[in-house]
């Protein structure tokens, strides 16, 4: 029998199927994509904070109970810092008083807070002046900046929030009512209308420095990473996969063919989730990039083995049918155990990062489907060539790497071991610590503005505080009003605190003016009706606009008090938020206080976040181990297939430990994201190795075999796929960023470990002998390895 011509009725007819209808395959799977791809135009994108939380989500239900019991605080802060370091000159205090002007003019503005505005309140013998602290009507003389400065660096209410310590920091609030109909264009109407008045009075006062911070700024740094991303990452990817593939696979008809099996995953995927109905956000628009990097794996084992096969002197269609036939289970099996790693993060607390998971599974079904059937299609229409020399330096290296690992299997298994100790022992040193703030590196704006304020006024987290009387009218009571007196100067003392916006200082300022500003009564008035009547007073006096709606509720029976502190991790964020519950029952356990912020919800996902997808751990692990022992049909190649699997993520996040040793969101998936992705070495190597065996090599043979079939195609998919998500770390969203490094350490070290520990342990535990298969066209590769071309 001519080897170039064997049997092809040998073969399975499914894995005939694309090289006998070839037309067929093509046209059906190109217009399954083109449908699929279609439901693109569905797509929307959202940037703000809150997708990153379920709705029964214990914070998120805090925060929009205090949302809806009292004014909503989403916020733009315009952060103004003259050159000179003095916010006290005519000019400046003038450039203040005209942007608090203008800022009523951004979209959705509901409130603007700054010394302009400020209601300052004095008495006049037995009335009560309450006025703007830059009131139009006084000229700024310099009697009356002095008085404006003593003013405003002893108000507990403006010094490090609306001013800073120093005099040399100013800030104007802006507050804003969205409708929520389309937020994410909403949050870019304001950011727009508030740049075209910075820009304005950046060109009038240049030697004034400008700043952006405040939620509203947040969810639009969300956005433009996302944009960022979108315009770099994906290109970036593309380019780097051009790069390795001409290089390592040295044919651009096998390139083609594998962008086009790209194209079409990432196509088909985002177009299937715009027909579900999904959106994208800043996690999810980075889903291309990791299609376009799982997708190029199983291609390029189809591809390798095609060549290889043409090598040994097969043409071109029975070497296609072969790779198929030796490809399919193993492509099969690693996808579906990638696919089960990416569902498992089902489990997260957080709805993008589900998405993502479904998204990537998605992803990785439809880039196997065209892998076995589109790819082989159009490789069999491509003109291919294979060099007649098969000895080449790759191969070479394979052999010597082979032949290495048996030679010194004695050194390598303990070594291994001790690595993986070693690396285990160091994970606990990682820390769960998310800091919204520093979700952003330093490119983004919104990071910049956030750093220079914790820097030179406050930190920008804040921390709502709702305190519940349960009676009305009842935050007139003395007994209350010394409790909250009494926790607002424990906040202060608190190392982390920068400002605590509390109704007690305006108890204290009403008690002082209503006797004569005899400073000796800046205290509590503890006589319920006066308190009351102050109140009333003051409410009557206040213009529209600034009443006191964000800080009491209609009935007056609860308050809101405001912490800022400085830009905190998570845990510290979370243990500061104890300690305030403890406050109040050893206190004043007869209130109900109820604490949140968007950076609390933050700090407190990414740690149920972790329990979570470790919690799952268990469930992948069971899954995988048993997809392997059915795809190899062996109980003991699968048991042992599972130490490997599982050292890449320990070895990795010891690593981690050193690297870095905080474990944020995104992170917190990357065990569960990297796992069946660590599979796919494994899978390869045993399946290779497994047929050696079967056809009568024993375990140290079998080995090499393995290495010199199969070792190529893992390198080459390995360097890869640590290239996307390399390219994924590159992202200016710490999220994607860190994850992205470490799945391309995990990844990387898989490979090791695959090449290094896993032959030793086989050689070690896998000595029985297998029954010997008879021979076929789908084994025939193993009996001749070295078989001279014949036909290219």
């Amino acid at each position: 029998m001519n080897p170039s011509n064997p049997p092809l009725k040998q073969l399975n007819g499914w894995f005939t199927l694309p090289t006998r209808l070839t037309f067929w395959v093509m046209l059906t799977t190109i217009s399954l994509v083109v449908v699929a791809t279609l439901g693109a135009k569905n797509l929307y994108f959202r940037g703000d904070y809150n997708i990153f939380f379920e709705g029964s989500n214990k914070q998120l239900v805090a925060f929009d109970e205090i949302q809806t019991t009292f004014a909503k605080s989403d916020n733009l802060s315009i952060v103004i810092a003259p050159k000179q370091g003095d916010i006290f000159t005519p000019e400046i205090l003038t450039l203040v008083k005209d942007i608090t002007k203008d800022a009523w003019q951004v979209p959705y503005s509901s409130r603007i807070d700054s010394l302009s505005n400020f209601q300052h309140t004095e008495a006049s013998e037995d009335d009560l002046i309450v006025e703007d602290l830059i009131y139009e009507g006084y000229s700024l003389t310099n009697e009356r900046i002095q008085k404006i400065r003593r003013i405003t660096l002893t108000e507990p209410a403006l010094v490090n929030s609306a001013i800073s310590s120093k005099g040399d920091v100013t800030v104007v609030n802006v507050t804003v009512q969205l409708p929520e109909v389309d937020k994410t264009a909403e949050v870019q109407e304001v950011i727009a209308s508030v740049n075209q008045i910075v820009d304005h009075y950046q060109a009038e006062y240049p030697d004034v420095e400008f700043h952006k911070a405040g939620i509203i700024a947040m969810n639009n740094a969300f956005m433009q990473s996302a944009q960022s991303d979108t315009s770099t990452l994906v290109p970036a990817m593309l380019i780097v996969i051009l790069v390795f593939l001409t290089v390592m696979l040295r044919s651009i008809f096998s390139v083609i063919a594998t962008l086009i099996v790209i194209i079409g995953s990432v196509a088909a995927t985002m177009g299937l989730s715009g027909w579900a109905g999904m959106f994208l956000s800043t996690a999810t628009v980075n889903i291309p990039t990791l299609v376009m990097t799982l997708a190029v794996a199983d291609c390029v084992h189809v591809i390798a083995t095609m060549r290889q096969n043409m090598q040994n002197g097969y043409e071109k269609r029975f070497a296609i049918d072969q790779s198929i036939a030796v490809n399919f289970m193993p492509i099969l099996i690693t996808s579906v155990t990638t696919a089960i790693g990416f569902l498992m993060m089902n489990m997260s607390d957080s709805p993008v990062l589900r998405d993502f998971g479904n998204l990537a599974a998605l992803g990785v079904m439809i880039a196997c489907f065209l892998s076995v059937s589109l790819l082989p299609a159009m490789l069999k229409w491509l003109p291919m060539r294979v060099k007649e020399n098969q000895n080449t330096a790759s191969n070479r290296f394979m052999d010597g790497l082979g032949n290495f690992v048996v030679n010194n299997r004695k050194a390598l298994l303990p070594l291994s071991v001790v690595a993986i100790v070693v690396s285990a022992a160091l994970i606990p040193l990682n820390k769960v610590n998310d800091d919204s703030v520093k979700y952003f590196d330093q490119r983004s704006e919104f990071r910049r503005a956030a750093d220079f304020m914790e820097k030179r006024i406050s930190g920008m987290t804040n921390i709502s505080i709702a305190i519940k009387t349960n009676e009305s009218q009842g935050i007139a009571d003395p007994v209350f009003l010394q409790t909250i007196g009494d926790f607002s100067e424990w906040l202060r003392s608190q190392p982390e605190t920068d400002h605590v916006a509390t109704l007690s200082d305006v108890y204290k300022r009403l008690n002082k003016n209503m006797h004569g500003d005899d400073s000796r009564y800046y205290q509590l008035p503890l006589d319920r009706e006066l308190a009351a009547q102050y109140l009333l007073l003051y409410e009557m006096s206040l213009p529209y606009g600034l009443d006191l709606n964000n800080q009491i509720n209609v009935d007056k029976s609860s308050i809101k008090m405001v912490l800022t502190i400085d830009n905190l991790g998570s845990v510290e964020l979370v243990e500061l938020e104890e300690r305030m519950y403890a406050w109040f029952k050893s206190n004043a356990p007869q209130y109900d206080v109820v604490a949140s912020s968007p950076s609390l919800m933050f700090a407190h996902i990414g740690e149920t976040n972790m329990t979570s997808m470790l919690s799952t751990l268990p469930i992948t692990l069971i899954l995988i181990s048993a997809l392997m022992i059915f795809a190899l049909r062996s109980l003991r190649l699968g048991i042992i297939s599972i130490v490997p699997n599982i050292a890449p993520a320990l070895i990795g996040f010891g690593i981690w430990a050193l690297v870095s040793g905080e474990i944020n969101l995104g992170l917190s998936v990357v065990v569960t994201l990297t796992l069946g992705i660590v599979v796919d070495d494994a899978v390869h190597f045993l399946s290779k190795y497994q047929r050696a065996r079967k056809q009568g090599q024993n375990a140290e043979q079998a080995v090499r075999y393995a290495f010199q079939t199969v070792g190529r195609a893992l390198w080459i998919t390995t360097i890869v796929l640590v290239a996307g998500f390399s390219v994924l770390a590159m992202s200016s969203f710490r999220l994607n960023a860190d994850m992205g490094q470490l799945s391309a350490i995990v990844v990387f070290i898989a490979l090791v470990v695959d090449f290094l520990f896993l032959p030793t342990l086989l050689m070690l535990f896998d000595n029985k002998e297998y029954v010997r298969e008879p021979e076929t066209p789908e084994t025939k590769e193993i009996l001749i390895p070295n078989k001279p071309i014949t036909n290219a």
